[in-house]
């Protein structure tokens, strides 16, 4: 008796213990509950523009029906959850989460866009995904939109921006916050614990929200103005309540506040870490902000002269459309001062094209290859010749500054950045055709991918309302793999597809066993 208690202490325990732990397929179950919750509040954060815009009242219904219905859906799906203990997720299964999270929250956030029957499903979700993924690109007439789904566009954008996991990682647990983080594309932690890490990204980029705002306000704009264009700025978006975008205020004071606040959206939060501790040696010495900078000046001065010959006429005008659509591009936001790219030279679309490429900084709220990948594809090269010059007795390191710090660059780092370069440019290419195969020019069409898949926002107008929907899934495809960096997307999948396959096994074996039981009692 006292073995089988000793036992019972021992594994009966145990077992009672792992049946309360919940895992696989319904812990991620359980957290897609939350996620939907999440989507419902988001999705009815614009009734309080109600506050100020009474009149438009008759707009609340599309936006309670879907939020109401996904927080009430949310809440039944997390049930799981309750008085159960959360398990750990298995490999690659935090992927499935991130993947998860982006799809419902699109999908609800859509619902509104649906449900006044102005936009198709297609469109709808391309309004959502270029929102949530900070892109820019709209099917939305801004003109005639009512106040409240412009709201709806610039609360996307705050969201997509900070990151939809790092929000949940902010208010729920650290268990699996870190690989949450980094499968979302965060590159650091700026404190030691996660959720200070996440609610310090979220103080910094409400604080620039705030001063863009007040900036706006002071040279003109209208308070509505002023708070969805700091966030679209902010975020990389390049939202307009404009249909002109930033140069319908001819004012080079705001286009000003708008680079600075593009610059600050398209760096890397540790390097603004730096900068708000007054680290002036560590911020310039850092590889990303020393490529932007020189970035910026090859293509401006490049971009000036082209469009001084072929569309100004005068240098002033020129260095400031040059510097505006350049900064633009560099960190994939997307607004505009130039009434339309149509007069632009194949040669000044090449370079935005390239700018766009390239994208913000790694970590930031920017899209395209980013600047640390560059950099270091470009230290690559400089590396090679260096090994090729010298002696092999002479012994280098191969080092990068990562504000005012010397990192090594292993190898499995750089397999991972020529993996996604290669990825990158592969889709790329087949966007770009699909472009093409609708009867678009190569440039049109390699400027418009570039601006999908970068998530910029520039557009030479092909994924507009009336576009096929081919064209929109695409774009849509473009820019949501763009902003969960193709690996999440790609990882998921396989991940799904091999958790089908042993679930399909498990199934055919038990009806296997099943049977060959059933078929022992006939006998007897």
């Amino acid at each position: 008796m006292k073995s089988d208690k000793m036992i019972w202490e021992t594994f009966g325990a145990k077992y009672q213990d792992d049946r309360r732990t919940l895992k696989g397929g319904r812990l991620i179950a359980g957290y897609m509950g939350i996620v939907m919750i999440l989507a419902g509040i988001i999705t009815m954060l614009p009734l309080f523009t109600l506050f100020f815009y009474p009149e438009e009242i008759g707009q609340a219904q599309y936006f309670v029906a879907p939020g109401v219905s996904a927080i009430l859906a949310g809440y039944l799906m997390s049930l799981v959850l309750r008085g159960r203990k959360a398990g750990r997720l298995e490999k690659n299964q935090e992927m499935i989460v991130v993947l998860g999270t982006w799809i419902i929250v699109i999908f609800v956030t859509a619902m509104p866009f649906v449900l006044t029957g102005n936009y198709t499903v297609t469109q709808a979700v391309f309004e959502t995904t270029s929102g949530l993924s900070t892109t820019g690109l709209t099917v939305v007439n801004t003109g005639t939109a009512p106040r409240i789904f412009l709201i709806h566009r610039t609360v996307l954008l705050f969201f997509g921006g900070i990151g939809l996991v790092l929000v949940m990682t902010s208010v729920l647990s650290d268990v699996y916050g870190m690989r949450l983080y980094h499968a979302e594309g965060h590159s650091d932690r700026l404190l030691p614990n996660l959720i200070e890490s996440a609610r310090l990204v979220i103080g910094i980029y409400s604080g620039y929200i705030l001063a863009g705002t007040l900036l706006y306000v002071l040279f003109g704009m209208s308070l509505f103005d002023a708070i969805n264009h700091a966030v679209a700025a902010l975020s990389t978006g390049g939202f307009s309540t404009r249909p002109e975008s930033i140069g319908y205020y001819h004012s080079p004071a705001i286009e000003m506040v708008t680079i600075v606040l593009m610059l600050l959206g398209g760096t890397n939060f540790f390097v603004h870490l730096l900068l708000l501790k007054g680290k002036w040696r560590a911020f310039f010495s850092h590889c990303e902000t020393r490529l932007m900078l020189f970035l910026l000046a090859l293509f401006v001065p490049l971009l000036t002269v082209l469009l001084t010959n072929s569309v100004y006429g005068n240098v002033p005008e020129s260095i400031r459309a040059a510097l505006f659509q350049a900064v633009s591009a560099l960190t994939t936001t997307g607004f505009q001062t130039v009434d339309s790219f149509a007069s632009w030279t194949p040669a000044m679309m090449f370079l935005m094209i390239l700018l766009m490429l390239i994208g913000g900084g790694a970590g930031s709220t920017a899209g395209g290859l980013k600047i640390y990948r560059v950099y270091v594809m470009l230290k690559e090269i400089w590396w090679k010749l260096v090994r090729d010059t010298y002696p092999d007795r002479v012994v280098f390191t191969e080092q990068i500054n990562r504000g005012g710090r010397k990192d090594a660059v292993t190898d499995r780092e750089r397999k991972q950045i020529n993996a996604f370069v290669f990825f990158y440019l592969l889709l790329f290419g087949a966007g770009t055709f699909i472009f093409c195969c609708y009867g678009y020019s190569l440039q049109d069409s390699m400027f418009e991918f570039a601006s999908s898949l970068g998530t910029v926002g520039l557009s030479v107008g092909i994924t507009a309302y009336g576009a096929s929907p081919v064209i929109h899934w695409t774009a849509i495809i473009g820019m949501f793999m763009g902003r969960l960096e193709i690996y999440v997307v790609l990882i998921a999948v396989v991940r799904m597809a091999s958790d089908g396959k042993k679930f399909l096994r498990e199934k055919r074996f038990q009806a296997g066993t099943s049977g060959k039981r059933n078929g022992k009692r006939i006998e007897s």
